[in-house]
């Protein structure tokens, strides 16, 4: 079997390779059967990637220690779930996964686009193979994942215990989805550039990719900040890690994106800003890519260093190099007669979105490139630590909310101060008043004040929004409420998504914000039957208990949680001592609620004197992250869900087999 895996990946470079060739060489001359060949090879390519996959999981799922990366990752006890996700464990099974994605997405794409886009899609086809062949050269020639082992070993090194969580069989695969589906729209706006076919006709072609790609980083990034909630052991979600930000930043980049090809669409303006955008998007997935596999950082999250950084960075240079020319050589192409014509309008506010976005974007990579610089210029690696993050984003958050309350509902073209007055007068109230609660609840921190004034005020707006659409309906056409309000969403599902996106983001920042502030934190070393106070609650130590098998030995510790002399629950962190690894873990105890998360740490006990030592944490509103993460990834699926009036164009268009009939009734609409 581990013969078949280097085979395979073999034949999917040079299949990457003709399909470049037959692509570009078919569109150039206009031979029709020779891109089809370009297709098929394509096809190809991911058929031989997916058995080389498939083989890689076979040899950890039946531990074959023939091969290094399964005697690297995976051991005899290790529980099959984490054998299974071992495939991302490590270097060279994570660039197989990445490369696999990219296949896959590769050939749907083909397949979506065999009859449409005819003058794009072979080029674009052609950008996604030579991705595909950079990973594949460097899964065939420098970090090979089938390499055999010069003396098999009776069991495997096993994998790293931070990696044998369940939430690591979910976070590495949705970032790598959302890092890896951004190669498609950038892959078609690099085509377009090279064709000159510079409408909008790119953007209507894979609009629904970039969706997915922000889908799944938003899911990535959310993942990643509870996995790291529950096994690292802190209290926090978030530490401006540099692999975080890496994460971080593709995703701020795709959320400027989607707000800016709304005005592309509709007043055909930000032609540039739209294509340097989702190059940036993507060019900050390889770079992500670089900083996790080059070495120069440490994380948590990054792998031992290696001899990857420099071929990811010239990479990344060479793609950032040639997508730059490439749209610096069609300015000319691209400048469009409309302009702005009100800073008191929607697409005015979309820009000055935009701008916060990228600003927030270009912040975090400078802090998470400096320490590189600085050792680099100095001899000293100065480290940027979370206050400078804080800092500097903490401004461009609040004003990036008030952008999100105030862009869907003020007027295309220009607006009116008295039309203004009449549309924010409701939840400029919602939001003033709330100001004024939080003041009188005692939270007087300028920062909390304007953040849950600004929350409220956004909140404020979407209700209005639906309660608007709803009364129209119910007027209209006589629905009640609940109909009125599915009925609403329905029809108009980008603009109605779009307003429980900004619904998920805006409980998402009201946990972000509390759950940073006021953060209580206790840490005690106690006997068996005595307490911990931790605001309203009393933890009793009740003792603790220990289990054993052949992967890992356990040692838990029993807390009642007491509230007014009340018992509520029994809380059961742990510490985890694996037996190859000989590295501990930390199972954290948990009890969430919507108003705070209690969480216990076990640090150990001294066998000396038999006191246990506790790290507790009284979070408040920390519930709302998850939720409004959550909401964000609802909102998501109901924008790419197709209408009714998108069903109807695609099912005429295959009866008439007319594209420019599709491209006329896809066109955007309200939103």
């Amino acid at each position: 079997m581990p013969l078949i895996g280097p085979f395979a990946l073999a034949f999917a470079l040079l299949l990457a390779f003709y399909s470049v060739l037959a692509n570009v060489i078919g569109a150039r001359r206009r031979l029709s059967a020779l891109v089809v060949s370009g297709r098929h090879a394509l096809w190809a390519m991911s058929a031989m990637i997916t058995v080389a996959i498939v083989v890689l999981w076979s040899s950890l799922l039946h531990s074959d220690f023939t091969l290094h990366y399964v005697a690297s990752y995976s051991s005899l006890t290790l529980p099959p779930i984490y054998k299974f996700t071992a495939l991302w464990g490590g270097q060279q099974g994570s660039l197989l996964l990445w490369t696999w994605l990219l296949s896959v997405f590769s050939s749907i794409v083909a397949w979506q686009n065999r009859r449409r886009n005819p003058e794009i899609t072979p080029y674009a086809l052609a950008v996604l193979a030579v991705l595909a062949i950079f990973f594949l050269g460097m899964l065939n020639f420098v970090t090979r994942p089938f390499d055999l082992v010069a003396r098999v070993p009776g069991d495997g090194q096993d994998l790293n215990p931070l990696l044998q969580n369940y939430w690591m069989a979910i976070h590495p695969p949705s970032l790598y989805t959302g890092y890896v589906s951004a190669s498609v729209p950038f892959a078609f706006g690099a085509a377009a550039l090279i064709t000159g076919k510079l409408d909008d006709s790119w953007i209507r072609t894979t609009r629904r990719w970039a969706i997915f790609s922000w889908f799944f980083l938003t899911l990535g990034n959310l993942f990643g900040a509870r996995w790291a909630y529950e096994v690292l052991g802190w209290g926090g979600y978030w530490a401006w890690d540099p692999v975080e930000n890496a994460a971080f930043m593709p995703w701020l980049v795709m959320t400027a994106y989607l707000h800016s090809v709304m005005i592309q669409e509709r007043k055909d303006m930000l032609k540039v800003w739209n294509l340097a955008l989702i190059g940036l998007a993507f060019e900050l997935t390889l770079f992500g890519t670089f900083l996790t596999r080059s070495g120069v950082i440490s994380s948590v999250h990054s792998f031992t260093q290696s001899g990857l950084g420099p071929y990811f960075l010239t990479f990344l240079a060479i793609v950032a190099s040639a997508y730059t020319a490439l749209l610096v050589g069609r300015l000319k192409m691209l400048r469009t007669p409309a302009e702005f014509e009100s800073y008191l309008s929607r697409e005015a506010a979309f820009l000055f979105n935009n701008l916060v976005l990228v600003g927030i974007a270009f912040a975090v990579f400078w802090g998470t490139i400096f320490p590189v610089i600085s050792e680099a210029v100095r001899g000293v690696k100065i480290t940027v630590g979370p206050p400078f993050f804080d800092k500097v984003n903490g401004p461009l958050a609040l004003l990036l909310i008030f952008l999100m309350g105030v862009g869907p509902l003020i007027a295309w073209r220009r607006s009116t101060a008295r039309n203004l007055l009449r549309t924010f007068a409701a939840p400029l109230l919602i939001g003033l008043g709330t100001g004024l609660c939080v003041a009188l609840a005692g939270l007087h921190q300028w920062y909390v004040l304007t953040a849950f004034s600004l929350a409220a005020f956004v909140l404020g707006t979407i209700l209005a929004e639906f309660r608007h659409g709803v009364t129209a309906r119910r007027h209209l056409v006589g629905e009640s409420s609940a109909r009125a309000m599915v009925n609403l969403v329905a029809k108009n599902n980008r603009r109605y998504g779009g307003y429980v996106i900004h619904l998920g983001v805006v409980l998402a920042f009201v946990g972000i914000v509390a759950s940073s502030f006021f953060r209580l934190e206790v840490k005690r070393s106690v006997r068996q039957g005595d307490s911990i106070d931790v605001g309203p609650y009393e933890l009793v130590y009740l003792g603790t208990r220990s289990s054993m098998d052949p992967h890992v030995e356990s040692l838990q510790a029993r807390i009642e949680v007491m509230r007014d002399g009340r018992p509520l629950a029994v809380m059961l962190p742990a510490k985890l001592f694996y037996a190859r690894q000989q590295q501990p873990a930390t199972v954290v105890a948990l009890r969430s609620t919507p108003l705070h998360d209690l969480y216990v740490v076990f640090a150990g006990v001294d066998e000396a004197t038999g006191q246990a030592t506790f790290q507790v944490f009284l979070t408040p509103l920390v519930f709302w992250l998850w939720a409004g993460g959550l909401i964000m990834a609802l909102g998501t699926v109901i924008v790419m869900w197709p209408n009714v009036r998108e069903r109807a164009a695609i099912a005429a268009v295959v009866r008439a087999g007319d594209e420019a009939a599709l491209e006329a009734q896809m066109a955007p609409g309200g939103e």
